[in-house]
């Protein structure tokens, strides 16, 4: 057992076989077989006080690991291998001592993370993965101990803020078969020139974003499963080509969402949400269609901006502000032209939308979401409802009203492109 300095983020190995699973469904559920590939993680649990507080997770296999510590906001950060978490519900909503809460997903194809929310600075005095003994699993073991803010600092190192983790890529190239001969390649056919459709359902993979009943019902999942719907729709017609930024439970930071759109050339970006008031700050019903604006358009809408442009910390590591891409007056003026088109479809689709589900009553606003920020890539975002109203929640979890409500978009979409194509002339 090793049993390493709080201070220094350790990796054990202990690999075992790995395989990336396919999506099978909102809930992203991998088939038995895949998940068996997959380290188990079926319990998990915080001991302890507001000095001392120790995190347990029950595997069935030893894994390797990485923990690090970040500050403003403090958090610990677990990176493992990809892990099939089957914790019981509403595990990590509520925290214990010095954790206020945790949370863990797929950061990755091949890399699962672990977030804790600290109610303090605090340093890992210990963090080890227990063999199986004596009827109990194997078993990863981190313990926080309470420090002052000079010493949190102070141990923060730069190796501590890594990106993804190179074990972690190793483990997931496990799987390459490199004595097999390479399949020869494709001749290159014909360039597609359809355009691009970006969908992008929100959150994903350790940002799970709004939760329902009792933590049973998340935002990720729910928002996910409608975008592939919708996907699907749209690629019915043979009209447009669809590009996902998730079709997994995957984690996907907001820069690369808004990177997707822009290297696709994409004609529009629909990024798909669904939105929650918490408790004592009344109730609101209804889909909300935003552009971006520098200034949100009411309090709401800059309340929701400033949550969903947390996703990045929320999945564990800040992102900087990317520079501006704003070089001169030419770029300012595709800007303005993008926003026109942006407001333009939003336009268009509250009037399929409103024909076949339930409006908020301010339907239309604007506010500073990074996602939207793509300078030549006409983009909205879509809550679809609040998961915070029963009426609402209960249209979310409703196949009929999916299949309604893609239908809606989906005829908006190609109300927007075929007018704008039309306008624009041909080849264009």
């Amino acid at each position: 057992m090793i049993d390493p300095s709080a201070a220094q983020a350790q990796v054990y190995q202990a690999p075992p076989a790995y395989q990336t699973p396919l999506y099978q469904g909102p809930a992203a559920i991998p088939s038995p077989a895949a998940a068996s590939n997959f380290p188990i993680a079926s319990d998990a649990r915080l001991a302890g006080d507001a000095k001392q507080t120790r995190f347990i997770l029950d595997l069935d296999k030893a894994i390797q690991f990485r923990a690090f510590s970040l500050a403003d906001p403090y958090r610990v950060i677990v990176d493992l291998p990809q892990v099939s978490f089957q914790l019981p519900a509403g595990v990590g909503v509520t925290g214990r001592g010095l954790v206020k809460a945790f949370r863990y997903g797929l950061v990755m194809p091949g890399g699962s993370r672990i977030v804790f929310d600290l109610t303090g600075p605090a340093k890992i005095a210990k963090s080890y993965v227990l063999e199986a003994a004596n009827g109990q699993p194997p078993r990863l073991v981190l313990e926080f101990e309470e420090v002052d803010r000079t010493a949190f600092v102070q141990s923060l190192a730069p190796e501590n803020r890594p990106e993804l983790r190179p074990a972690i890529a190793e483990a997931n190239a496990a799987v390459a078969q490199p004595d097999a001969p390479a399949a020869p390649k494709p001749a290159p056919g014909p360039p597609d020139k359809r355009p691009v459709v970006v969908i992008d359902p929100g959150h994903g993979g350790v940002d799970n974003g709004t939760q329902a009943g009792g933590g049973d019902i998340m935002e990720k999942n729910l928002v996910l499963g409608f975008g592939l719907a919708l996907r699907d729709r749209i690629e019915k017609s043979g009209k447009y080509r669809v590009v996902m930024t998730r079709t997994d439970d995957t984690f996907v930071p907001l820069g690369d969402r808004v990177k997707i759109a822009r290297s696709e050339s994409a004609a529009l970006f629909v990024s798909i949400h669904a939105d929650a008031l918490r408790r004592g700050e009344g109730d609101a019903q209804g889909a909300t269609i935003y552009t971006l604006s520098d200034k949100a358009s009411d309090s709401e809408a800059e309340r929701l901006a400033d949550t969903e442009n947390k996703s990045d910390a929320i999945g564990g590591v800040s992102l900087a502000d990317e520079p501006t891409e704003v070089a001169d007056i030419l770029i300012d003026l595709v800007q303005r032209e993008t926003k026109t088109f942006s407001n333009r479809f939003a336009r268009v689709l509250m009037g399929e939308m409103k024909t076949t589900v339930r409006m908020h009553k301010h339907p239309l606003k604007s506010a500073g979401f990074r996602v939207l920020k793509a300078p030549d890539v006409p983009s909205v975002l879509v809550e679809l409802g609040y998961v915070s109203n029963k009426g609402d929640l209960e249209h979310l979890v409703s196949e009929n009203w999916r299949n309604r409500t893609v239908g809606a978009m989906a005829q908006a979409i190609d109300a927007f492109l075929a007018k704008r194509l039309a306008t624009a002339g041909p080849g264009k």
